[in-house]
């Protein structure tokens, strides 16, 4: 329901301002990576544009079967042999991700870490259904915490990847589905297509313009229910929230969440939602995990580590925190009801290109 209700107002948000174009929209949907996926594409025929989603479809169909953290396939062949501690030529599918993350992960300070899966499947979350009727102990969680699997333990030699730490399992959660988004955005290009957006459950990126006007976004409120403001994009830019009510179970009124801290082994505390900008997708899905980790006294020494420049954090007191440059891009839908607190520019002032 909160995927399909985001899904409408992106929908409706894409109908601002553009009713006198003159260029053809084409608008469609499809499910792939557990959820709805939406594609504009602005400017091209119909059958042109239709070809063209029809691509993206199998593409991302093929991404979700490869990286699928609990399903049989590539990555799942990888998580065994990296237990096995053997040097093996890695599948294709796998080995640019693996490399992609273990960059991110150094820039994160190991706060966004694709090597915890065993942490994210002891929660119970490598499963379809969640549910808090089998929460692990302190001393499961602990034994892993002190394993302390990490990008860091996998090494690469060209085609072929070793891990030092059998506990290290992957699990491309917090980056795949950008990635996807990424190489998406790639495969529209090369088909002659510069004004487009797609979106997967509410993270996207988009090119170009819609007609000659910005593509008018909406934020998910923290509640992951409604909209906190929205955003106008244009060019080439990346709009990714994590949060604690995308993947979650209750237990005695207590929230347990998908995004694990590597550091604890426990969900991350402190923050509700964080939403980045950035002009790839990839960087911008990891850097809200691990901002979000981060919370709200660490997430800007992290952005700046990460080469981030649009920030909006909302912590667990209902206070939204961002950058200057993002408080003068987003539009809040009740300015009046939230407690705003700014940060320090992310980059200095007289960056070319750049307004803090």
């Amino acid at each position: 329901m909160i995927r399909a209700l985001f899904t409408l107002l992106f929908l409706a948000s894409l109908m601002l301002g553009g009713c006198d174009r003159a260029e053809p929209v084409y608008n469609t949907r499809f499910l792939a990576f557990g959820t709805l996926n939406d594609v504009s594409i602005v400017g091209v025929p119909r059958d042109r544009a239709q070809a063209a989603v029809e691509a993206l479809e199998a593409d991302f169909e093929a991404m979700h079967k490869a990286w699928h953290a609990w399903h049989p396939g590539p990555l799942g062949r990888t998580n065994r042999l990296l237990a096995q501690q053997a040097r093996f030529p890695a599948p294709p599918s796998v080995l640019e991700l693996v490399k992609l993350s273990k960059r991110l992960a150094a820039q994160s300070d190991y706060l966004f870490d694709p090597a915890i899966g065993k942490l994210v499947a002891l929660w119970g979350f490598h499963q379809d259904q969640i549910h808090c009727d089998h929460l692990p102990t302190k001393a499961q969680v602990e034994a892993l915490v002190k394993a302390h699997p990490s990008m860091a333990d996998i090494q690469v030699d060209g085609i072929y990847l070793k891990s030092d730490n059998p506990e290290a399992s992957l699990d491309f959660g917090g980056v795949g589905k950008g990635y996807g988004i990424d190489l998406a955005i790639e495969h529209l290009r090369e088909m002659g297509i510069e004004n487009a957006i797609v979106n997967s459950g509410g993270d996207l990126r988009a090119i170009g313009s819609r007609a000659g006007h910005p593509w008018r976004i909406a934020i998910r409120s923290p509640s992951g229910s409604g909209t906190l403001g929205f955003v106008n994009i244009s060019g080439d830019e990346s709009i990714f929230t994590s949060g604690d009510y995308e993947r979650y179970c209750m237990k005695d009124g207590k929230r347990y969440h998908h995004i694990i801290d590597p550091r604890t082994g426990y969900p991350a505390r402190g923050t509700r939602s964080v939403t980045v900008i950035h002009n790839n997708a990839a960087v911008a899905d990891a850097a809200a995990t691990a901002l979000f980790i981060a919370g709200p006294d660490k997430w800007h020494s992290i952005a700046k580590k990460m080469g981030i420049h649009f920030v909006l954090l909302v912590d667990d007191q209902g206070v939204i925190h961002m950058n200057p440059a993002m408080a003068a891009r987003v539009q809040l839908l009740d300015a009046r009801k939230w407690k705003v607190k700014l940060s320090p520019p992310l980059i200095p002032p007289t960056s070319p290109g750049r307004k803090q």
